[in-house]
């Protein structure tokens, strides 16, 4: 069957085929187009990441635009780990953050991906594919999709340290993180990372329990503040980790934290509520602040930004017509549907070209270009998150990636980082 979806690939667009508009024309192949639709319906890839991606609206597109269904399954962080660890047939594709893949790779649970069979692969963002942006080198503090995305061969679980013809994941979805804060309710103007531990915010403020996530917004805050200074954020030695973790635990003893939110809803409500004035925030979350016209502010930090990115990979159980199906997918995901949708929360596309082709003139120049608004702009459920006029928090695309000060990692003293990131939890 894999033989089949490789002959027709070469003979017709199976998006068209599954329309139905060609298949008359195209039976005149060797009558296969019609066998491979009919098939294809029986199809199910289930598409299992964290919450912030794995968006059953996608799904629902996709399955709409491919005739086969995607399965849109929700789980945290250590909860795909464990899924691919102990039951990585239940999974198709793997929506991993990039740090993820120092776990999974190693496994050999995920294919080699064939670059000659990602078809925009060179639309893709350099910040993957080249580990450059603008046409200089980004921050390689951390875990840099740059490192992790080649391997190489196709059968070679690893990682590859220049380019190859064959992937660990496909680039999806990435952003650049910041703290978000109520303006309305803050005081003063925020402007670095240190905020975070002001005593101006006592009692007001929250820090993410993701430890990976977390430990990285807790460094940031303490090195602009001048109270702790590492060699390499991104990979910090235990006296590193010690050190900040002793501070975490005094301002948390102190009363410095309203709360250490471990759900994006936790996050939503604490803002929301004006519980708390400055935290750690996913970019959707502000967004859901401020479709309850409640202020919320991405705030760009003079320190620079926390970046992070996804990739989706194919499990290695898909095979035959299913591995098609995926390759199908994953073409699908970067096409334009996906880009447009999850700008409107905030997030970017692996592909820029194809988003921003997907967007309104106004959405366009609001999520892309930084030019204020020229109406209304809404989330990707239709609700007003902007007024016209307004810019967009940290500018534009180019403005914003320009200043990556780390990337989301898993850093070699991780488990030591666990271990004493429950201290915190528990003090």
């Amino acid at each position: 069957m894999k033989k089949t979806g490789e002959i027709l690939d070469k003979v017709i667009s199976r998006r068209a085929v599954l329309k139905g508009g060609a298949v008359a024309a195209a039976s005149t192949v060797i009558g296969a187009p019609t066998v491979w639709a009919q098939t294809i319906k029986d199809i199910t890839l289930n598409h299992t990441g964290m919450s912030y991606s794995v968006l059953a609206d996608i799904g629902r597109q996709a399955q709409k635009d491919l005739g086969f269904k995607i399965e849109m399954s929700v789980v945290d962080h250590p909860g795909l780990l464990n899924r691919m660890a102990n039951d990585p047939n239940s999974i198709d594709i793997c929506d991993m953050e990039i740090w993820q893949s120092k776990v999974l790779v190693p496994q050999d649970v995920l294919h080699g991906i064939e670059v000659s069979k990602i078809k925009a692969w060179g639309d893709l963002t350099p910040l993957y594919t080249e580990g450059t942006f603008a046409g200089k080198e980004v921050s390689r503090e951390g875990d840099s999709p740059i490192k992790f995305i080649y391997r190489e061969a196709k059968d070679t679980a690893g990682f590859a340290k220049s380019k190859t013809d064959f992937v660990n994941f496909v680039p999806s979805v990435f952003n650049a993180d910041t703290l978000g804060i109520r303006p309305d309710l803050t005081g003063r103007p925020i402007t670095s990372w240190a905020d975070l531990i002001s005593p101006d915010f006592k009692g007001k403020a929250a820090i993410q329990n993701v430890p990976t996530n977390g430990i990285m917004d807790a460094m940031m805050a303490f090195e602009a503040a001048g109270i702790l200074k590492y060699a390499d954020k991104g990979n910090p030695t235990q006296e590193e980790l010690g050190a900040t973790i002793g501070k975490l635990i005094e301002l948390k003893k102190g009363g410095h934290f309203r709360a250490l939110w471990s759900t994006f809803d936790e996050s939503i409500n604490l803002m929301a509520s004006g519980e708390v004035v400055i935290q750690s925030m996913w970019s959707p979350a502000v967004t859901a602040v401020q479709t309850q016209g409640i202020k919320c502010t991405y705030q760009p930090l003079k320190e620079g930004y926390r970046g992070w990115g996804n990739g989706l990979g194919i499990v290695s159980h898909v095979d035959g017509i299913k591995l098609d199906a995926a390759y199908e997918y994953l073409n699908w995901y970067n096409s334009g549907w996906v880009g447009g949708f999850i700008a409107k929360q905030g997030y970017y596309s692996a592909n820029p070209k194809t988003a921003k082709a997907a967007l309104s003139d106004n959405e366009r120049g609001f999520f892309y270009e930084g030019k204020p608004a020229t109406a209304d702009i809404t989330s990707p459920t239709g609700q007003k998150t902007n007024s016209a006029g307004d810019v967009r928090d940290g500018g534009s695309f180019e403005e914003r990636f320009s200043k990556v000060a780390v990337w989301n990692n898993l850093m070699d003293q991780a488990e030591y980082l666990y271990a004493k990131w429950n201290e915190f939890n528990a003090a």
